[in-house]
């Protein structure tokens, strides 16, 4: 949620909602619906005041003034009575116009779409195309059943089969040990949440065309399970010398992928279900762009131990999602495209999601919103995608990377022909 505010009186912090994509004359809309629940939140109030004014002079009165001080004091009754639905229409028709309103981008934040984002480092070296694409070896390893899987659910399922189901498991618990070491207390969280969840963690209304709903839309399955790490402290009050706070959540996530037809049909790159380790923090707002750093080195560091070449970039203000001020990328190389393709990202949303969360954290004399961040310590489907192209060998078969093998008990798999 935005700061209103803010928004009313700082040109910068409206000129960084306005660099984002957005409906046009939303912005215009909310300071407009501001200024009418104002207006009508000032003339409740007075009136508030006149009634209890006159409830005391009816107390006060002789028993000839009560008469005349009972009716005045009604009339301020049936007049405020009939001002509050007004007021409660116009702070709902606020409160749905705000939170269509996305958080401002940071100024460290290019301008512009997809294609203008900035890149501020590459690691390693592209390699060349091997023998086979990710979708035609993990079909001919065995690693990967879409035929049947399609049968069962539909378009961007998949089995994931024999020793890659066992590569997932390590990554899974290779990544978890690795963040835990770095302060991040893991989880495994609920994933089937309610609507108010999805809203405050600031996915509802902007992304719902992404999210499956269930029981009647009841429940909704989470896309990534910063959602219900995010609730961990819904509404508390948080000491300050404890933060950062600081979780992962290990979790099947859900999207479907609206929008994408035709896109990375083939393979597991873009599925409908898969597994994901998630760091999110509650920071304090003078040090969130240092935890944003921090996470990023987490994510770095997990990618430079699976050996893969890749680049980190500072997305522009047009590609960011509704609550980030600010997110950067890793996009990993892959051969058999000849380009980066995203496989993490980490994002700072300040005080967005905490201001409808209410996780405030104490201060000398009141309290003050938090800031939350998330990143994405690992999407195993995609970092198998990768690993499924970087580590295939020659012969057809699969070296199983170096800081996995522990967790796997075995270093390779052989090659499997039709």
């Amino acid at each position: 949620m935005i700061d209103l505010r803010r928004l009313r009186e700082e040109p910068s912090y409206r000129a960084g909602i306005e660099r984002k994509r957005m409906r046009a004359g939303l912005v215009a809309d909310v300071l407009e619906a501001d200024e009418v629940r104002r207006a009508l939140q000032a003339d409740v109030e007075q009136l508030q005041a006149r009634q209890n004014a006159a409830s005391k002079e009816i107390g006060k009165a002789s028993s000839d003034e009560r008469p005349a001080k009972i009716e005045a004091a009604t009339a301020l009754k049936d007049e405020l009575a009939a001002k509050q639905p007004a007021l409660a229409e116009a702070a709902a028709r606020l409160r749905g116009l705000a939170l269509q309103v996305p958080n401002p981008a940071a100024a460290s934040v290019p301008d512009g779409g997809e294609q203008d984002a900035e890149t501020l480092r590459e690691v390693g070296s592209p390699a060349d195309a091997p023998p086979l694409d990710h979708e035609e070896f993990s079909v001919q390893i065995g690693f990967v059943e879409t035929k049947q899987a399609v049968e069962l659910s539909g378009s961007r399922f998949a089995y994931l089969m024999r020793e890659a189901a066992l590569l997932e498991l390590a990554l899974v618990q290779w990544v978890t040990g690795r963040v835990a070491a770095e302060g991040f207390t893991p989880v495994v969280p609920p994933v089937l949440v309610r609507e108010h969840a999805m809203e405050e963690a600031g996915f509802f209304p902007t992304d719902r065309a992404q999210v499956y709903e269930v029981d009647g839309g009841e429940l909704f399955l989470v896309g990534t399970s910063e959602i219900p790490l995010s609730a961990l402290h819904r509404g508390e009050i948080l000491d300050t010398g404890a933060l950062p706070i600081r979780y992962s959540g290990v979790s099947t996530c859900f999207r479907r992928e609206a929008g994408t037809y035709g896109k990375d049909t083939r393979g597991i790159f873009r599925v409908h279900q898969f597994d994901k380790v998630e760091m999110f923090s509650f920071a304090h707002p003078e040090r969130s762009w240092e935890e944003l750093d921090a996470i990023l080195a987490v994510e770095e560091s997990i990618v430079r131990a699976l050996g893969l070449p890749y680049r980190v970039v500072n997305i522009a203000a047009g590609d960011l999602g509704a609550p980030a001020a600010k997110k950067y990328d890793i996009e990993v190389w892959l051969p058999s495209e000849g380009r980066y393709r995203e496989l993490t990202s980490c994002s700072n949303y300040t005080d967005f999601s905490a201001r409808r969360l209410g996780t405030r954290f104490r201060v000398d004399g009141g309290t003050q919103l938090v800031h939350t961040l998330n990143g994405t310590a690992c999407a195993i489907g995609r970092t198998l995608v990768n690993l499924f192209e970087h580590y295939q060998r020659p012969d057809g078969s699969f070296a199983v990377p170096e800081v996995l093998i522990p967790y796997t008990g075995f270093d390779h798999v052989p090659a499997r022909h039709p």
